[in-house]
């Protein structure tokens, strides 16, 4: 059993500071960290850990949800955005009563590289962009998250 604790252990190590888009590459760092595991094995780590992958601007990354273990979160999140709009300098992310900070903390969590911070109320998220040149593809990204829901 320690074992497993040790490999999760670095599993969520790695998932935290490097940018990690599939198993494979996931499968060759444990390696690289002395932990030899099957596929399988790390599927179900993943799982249990509640490492989910998610969309960002560079394509597909594992992240750490908020709710360990639900695979299913990326949709939960997706149903829970009913709109995104924007002006000319910020983005405003409208959620379903009361779940502004969880969607927040997931947009935070996947440190998309164009948004600066996120500030959550009742039912609106402010997303703060790096640059308003970079407001429609934070939208599009934003987007696809929400679509996740129909998938």
């Amino acid at each position: 059993m320690a074992k497993k604790k040790e490999r999760q252990f670095a599993i969520k190590r790695i998932v935290q500071e490097e940018r990690i888009s599939n198993q494979a590459d996931l499968l060759q760092r444990l390696e690289g960290r002395g932990y030899s595991t099957t596929q399988a094995t790390l599927s179900r780590d993943l799982h249990e850990m509640g490492i989910i992958r998610v969309p960002t601007p560079e394509g597909y990354r594992y992240v750490i949800s908020e709710q360990e273990g639900n695979h299913s979160f990326v949709k939960i999140v997706g149903m829970e955005i009913l709109g995104i709009y924007f002006n000319e300098q910020l983005l405003v992310v409208k959620t379903i009563t009361g779940r502004a900070t969880g969607v927040a903390l997931f947009i935070d969590q996947i440190k998309h590289r164009n948004i600066l911070a996120t500030v959550a109320g009742e039912n609106s998220i402010l997303v703060i962009p790096d640059s308003v040149n970079n407001i429609g593809k934070i939208k599009e990204d934003l987007e696809s998250i929400a679509c996740q829901k129909w998938s």
